[in-house]
């Protein structure tokens, strides 16, 4: 299987910056894409942004403009840097992992979320 662990997450004063981190690990055979979610309290899961094996890169309405996706290939980690953080940007931010992982001889498709780390953005 494969995990993912996130780090970055904490309470900042709006107009602030966050890097948010999520490495995964676990014998993964290929990547195709990494993405960052987040959810407010009361509200669904939404889409923050995205990038593909081919670097294609979408953000959320919302986001874009202010936050930037980034992927290590070699180190298997997305990056979300947000910039001129808002009160409205507060939630529990997931990454979500996607591709195939070597199980014995066996190839599987894997689709991988982390634990949520808690951006507070304070007025």
């Amino acid at each position: 299987q494969v995990q993912l662990v996130e780090s970055g997450g904490g309470l900042v004063q709006a107009g602030g910056s966050l890097r948010l981190s999520c490495a995964a690990s676990g014998s993964i055979r290929v990547i195709t894409s990494m993405a960052w979610y987040r959810q407010a309290p009361g509200k669904q899961r939404d889409l923050v942004a995205i990038i593909s094996s081919l670097d294609s890169i979408n953000y959320g309405d919302s986001v874009r403009g202010r936050f930037t996706i980034s992927r290590d290939n070699a180190k298997n980690t997305v990056y979300l840097q947000t910039d001129s953080l808002k009160p409205e940007d507060t939630a529990v931010y997931y990454c979500n992992v996607k591709g195939n992982y070597y199980s014995g001889s066996y190839v599987r498709l894997f689709d991988s979320w982390g634990q949520g780390t808690q951006v507070t953005v304070s007025s």
